[in-house]
């Protein structure tokens, strides 16, 4: 990291009182210019091992990788052994950050070094784990560099070819990388954080698209190449919509900023629709958000830069600000903001900052005893309540654990780790030991040996993790494609170990057995489960987890149908402009009801009046009688007209066909018990257009207590 002020003195802490003892016996010797650390189970055997980012201002030193010796070693979990020479390439470089990913999509964690180009030009470097699709030793590791970056310099790339090197790669100065599946297309892509020579912040950060075999493509939907390494103001944004301007506060996509002192790169859905959104630190500025369009743009991705709608004035003063992480600090299921000083005046001081539910960050706190030479913060529920506390490295001062009180208020711990001095980097939490509480690593500059300090908790996780959001599969005809379902997951947990859960979607169709499709984590908090697109009928779904410390939950089950039969009318536009009492009808349903989204009602199967298998089902319902009836037309105008808190769609010539109770909040007509009845009989045999509608009771309406509701319309053409 940048050169910064050292602290010298730090507290000396009782020893009775520490919880986090630094544990030497366990570690390898080490010294070295440690800028990054970073976990991942390399060899697959049911522990974390660890990979260290060496060089950075210093130069050109190996990178190091620590091989838990529980597992395939057969000896004892959370001993550690330096086996860089059998496992990592002979390079010298002069890295800033080592990430570790399953970019080639073969079940195994590669590794990627970010190298800095200050002293010498050199790549950043592809290290894929030769396991997996590479048939080698696993936990082994091959440099691809020279094949895994694609058409730099050329067209559709922002860089001009002067930047590009030859071997891979090009000239850069990031601080930090990132993986995420920002395009929601199942791989890994890739965000370089880069703050320029000299920290000056005039280099644009890049994002680089992963063509599914780990072989990455700039994302640069602007087309522009640049002349030079920095970006001008009036210059296309590349990635971000809008042109460069440095500082801007315009949130509306005429400019943006990416060009900044960028020291870390957080990817996280801010707003709550399962797309990715980026945080990009900066040291020198204040840092920056961007929301990514890929809903908004119809699946095509696209970012807006919004920090001027997103943050409150002095979110951010000064300068010498350091990292930041995303966490639910609140636990209400969205992510907050630690800011490791983000407020710079007299002194250097951390922030969190409240996320109002849609990512508007409104509500700013200061951190008790803030230190000037904080420099990472980690995730790490120390006590094991539930709620995640943050681990906060210090460049040259104490350590700390800053606890999460409940209620947004923090405070400062004491007491809590051996007295330190060194000069912290980076630090990352894991259950090393596999005790069942969370120990930490950090990785020391200066020569310095790195610090494995030891949890000495006698406690055991218990929390399970919270599947917050799981998303609604759309109505459609079976196809090649698959039906594609993402879910939003926290922990008590850091985000680095959350990201290699690997939760499972239950899947069963018309009420059959259950098949099981393992998710694929799009890091970011964020899987994605892909449903076979040639499913025929009522398709149900949830999703199941568990953490490594065997806690799990499940959601409730969602429902779509595959087949379908006719089309929507008279449904929600997503305004409520039509519904009473601004009970907004989401889209392709029915007035918002006592559940939240508003019933949506369809139909599937045949409508031949000769031999029909045609079914409506309507969900999500209240558990109490539903009435499905059948008109001759839309109701005049086809918007509806106002009945009990919903819309009357179906109209003209109207016949009740039956009640049905639901359960589960889903109820169909026919349903299994009705093998004898059938809509057609109402239906004359030329067949004709007919309109459907679900009536139902509401409790705890919104118009007047106790009253009704109805879905959205359905409309069928029936066949002689």
């Amino acid at each position: 990291m940048f050169p910064r002020l050292l602290v010298a003195a730090f507290f000396a802490l009782p020893a009775s009182a520490q919880q986090f003892v630094l544990n030497t016996a366990d570690v390898p010797p080490s010294a070295g210019t440690t800028e990054q650390v970073d976990y991942a189970d390399v060899d697959l055997d049911g522990d974390w091992d660890v990979g260290f980012a060496n060089g950075g201002d210093i130069g050109n030193q190996q990178n190091i990788l620590w091989i838990n010796r529980g597992g395939l070693q057969g000896g004892v979990v959370g001993v550690f052994t330096n086996e860089t020479v059998t496992r990592f390439p002979a390079i010298l470089d002069a890295s800033r950050d080592i990430e570790f990913a399953d970019y080639d999509s073969d079940g195994d964690p590669d590794a990627f070094i970010a190298n800095d180009c200050a002293l010498s030009n050199q790549p950043s470097r592809f290290w894929t784990n030769r396991g997996g699709a590479q048939g080698g030793t696993i936990g082994t590791y091959v440099d691809e560099t020279s094949t895994r970056w694609i058409g730099l310099g050329g067209a559709g790339s922002s860089m001009p070819t002067s930047q590009v090197l030859a071997g891979g790669g090009y000239i850069e100065f990031p601080n930090d990388t990132d993986f995420a599946d920002f395009d929601n297309d199942g791989d890994l892509d890739l965000i370089h954080a880069t703050w320029g020579p000299a920290a000056i912040g005039q280099a644009p950060t890049r994002i680089f698209q992963n063509d599914g075999a780990g072989f990455f493509t700039e994302f640069n939907p602007s087309g522009f190449q640049l002349s030079g390494g920095n970006i001008l103001n009036g210059n296309p944004g590349l990635w971000c919509q809008g042109t460069q301007m440095a500082n801007t506060t315009n949130a509306t996509g005429v400019n943006c900023d990416i060009a900044t002192s960028a020291i870390n790169a957080d990817w996280g859905d801010v707003d709550g629709d399962l797309d990715l959104d980026i945080l990009l630190g900066a040291r020198q500025e204040f840092p920056r958000l961007f929301l990514n369009r890929l809903e908004e743009n119809g699946g095509v991705p696209g970012f807006r830069d919004a920090t001027g709608a997103s943050f409150q004035a002095g979110y951010s003063q000064g300068s010498g600000h350091y990292e930041e992480t995303f966490g639910d600090f609140d636990g209400d299921d969205d992510i907050d903001i630690y800011g490791v000083n983000w407020l710079t005046t007299f002194s250097l001081v951390d922030v969190a900052l409240r996320n109002s539910g849609a990512g508007f960050f409104n509500q700013l706190i200061s951190i008790p005893a803030s230190l000037p030479d904080d420099s990472n913060a980690e995730l790490i529920d120390y006590d094991l309540d539930g709620d995640v506390d943050v681990f906060v490295s210090c460049f040259g001062g104490q350590e700390r654990i800053v606890r999460n009180d409940g209620g947004w208020a923090f405070s400062a711990t004491t007491g809590l780790m051996t007295p330190d001095g060194t000069t912290t980097q980076d630090s990352e939490v894991a259950d090393a030991d596999n005790d069942g509480d969370y120990d930490v690593i950090n990785a020391n500059d200066a020569g310095q040996a790195e610090w494995y300090l030891k949890n000495t908790a006698t406690a055991n996780d218990v929390t399970a993790p919270r599947i917050v959001r799981l998303e609604q599969a759309p109505f459609r005809q079976p196809g090649l494609n698959p039906t594609v379902v993402r879910c939003q997951v926290y922990d008590n947990a850091p985000l680095n170990l959350s990201q290699w859960l690997v939760p499972v979607v239950e899947v069963r169709v018309d009420s059959g057995p259950t098949t099981s499709i393992p998710m694929r984590s799009s890091f970011g908090q964020i899987f994605r489960g892909a449903i076979s697109g040639a499913l025929v009928g009522l398709i149900e779904y949830r999703v199941t987890i568990a953490d490594e410390h065997g806690n799990t939950s499940a959601t409730p089950w969602l429902l779509y149908v595959s087949g379908v039969s006719g089309t929507p009318f008279c449904s929600g536009d997503g305004t409520g402009t039509q519904c009473p009492c601004g009970n907004n009808a989401s889209a392709g349903r029915g007035c918002g009801n006592s559940l939240g989204a508003g019933a949506r009602l369809t139909g599937s199967g045949t409508p031949l009046v000769s031999s029909d298998s045609f079914v409506l089902s309507v969900s999500p319902v209240p558990n109490s009688s539903v009435l499905f009836f059948q008109g001759t037309a839309q109701v005049s105008g086809g918007a509806g007209s106002v009945f009990g808190d919903g819309l009357r769609c179906a109209g003209g010539t109207v016949t009740r066909l039956g009640t049905r109770t639901a359960v589960a909040n889903y109820a169909q007509y026919p349903d299994v018990l009705d093998a004898p009845v059938s809509i057609r009989a109402a239906i004359p045999l030329a067949g004709g257009n007919r309109t459907y509608q679900a009536w139902y009771r509401n409790a705890a309406a919104f118009c007047t207590p106790s009253t009704f509701n109805l879905s959205n319309g359905w409309e069928v053409l029936w066949l002689p």
